[in-house]
């Protein structure tokens, strides 16, 4: 009898057929999904190096590199400039700008965003001026910012400007999207402005606040740069127009190469804090 209980109890326990079937399709399927990463990594590397060898190539005679400058030589200005210091303080002047201007320009959309939402009256004012206003061509405010508030506060103004009237408009979007019926719920229930702001419409408008500052990141690179073109003493912008000037092209393309890192890195860090956003509000949904 107890032989035959073990041998029952095994029987239940063991996975059926079915299940390791469709385990090690499974595996198969994550195995073609690594596979299919891999070759396209392998592509964006091999475009990348074919890229930088035809233009390393056709300084010899293809394009004048008095121009255009050539990857060699920008390897080297890179180099120098990181020995002698004069890279990692332009680096870190745009840096903080950009770091300042996405925060403030984040931070100002989001609450003219709950402002617009919580007041349909406000909105139907502002509407038209919003849209007006992100349509101008923000380049056009660079000397006004200028004049009005000096060569440091016009560039983080200048990044504010480009970024805040998306980030209210995508935002106000988002807001507008949450399930209406959700709402009216816990209205029923006797809850308040705040709470269904903070429990059911803020919660339920993370993907769009991740698309924002994806958005963002951009706009107010942008912003920094423009802002830097007219009035910076240091940084990446600084070096583009100043190497521009005196038709040094290395440094021009050495100070583009970097944005283009700074830019790559600010999106990889978005990217991971979506990860660990979505992945924790779904654990916390799963846990409810």
């Amino acid at each position: 009898m107890a032989i035959e209980t073990i041998a029952t109890a095994a029987a239940q326990t063991a996975p059926s057929p079915a299940a390791i079937t469709q385990s090690a399709s499974y595996r198969k399927y994550l195995r073609g999904l690594r596979r299919r990463a891999l070759i396209i990594q392998a592509w964006q590397i091999g475009l990348v190096t074919l890229f930088l060898g035809v233009w390393e190539i056709a300084r010899a005679g293809w394009i004048n590199p008095m121009l255009t400058s050539y990857p060699s030589a920008v390897a080297r200005t890179l180099f120098v400039m990181l020995q002698d210091g004069s890279l990692v303080q332009h680096v870190w002047t745009t840096l903080s700008e950009i770091m300042i201007g996405f925060c403030g320009g984040m931070a100002l959309g989001l609450v003219c965003a709950i402002a617009l939402w919580s007041s349909p009256f406000l909105y139907r004012v502002l509407d038209p001026f919003i849209v007006v206003l992100n349509g101008v061509p923000k380049i056009a405010l660079v000397p006004i910012f200028y004049i009005w508030l000096g060569d440091m506060a016009s560039i983080y103004a200048m990044a504010i400007a480009v970024s805040v009237f998306v980030t209210i408009i995508m935002l106000y979007t988002g807001f507008n999207a949450v399930d209406p019926d959700k709402i009216k719920l816990v209205r029923l229930f006797g809850a308040s402005y705040r709470q269904v702001l903070w429990k059911i419409v803020l919660p339920a408008s993370i993907p769009t606040m991740i698309s924002t500052l994806k958005v963002n990141v951009g706009l107010a690179l942008v912003g920094v740069i423009v802002g830097e073109f007219q009035a910076a003493k240091a940084g990446l912008g600084y070096l583009i127009t100043y190497g521009s000037q005196i038709l040094q092209m290395n440094l021009v393309m050495t100070a583009i190469v970097v944005l283009a890192a700074i830019s790559s890195v600010l999106f990889i860090a978005i990217q991971a804090l979506e990860t660990i956003v979505l992945r924790r509000s779904g654990s916390l949904r799963s846990s409810s």
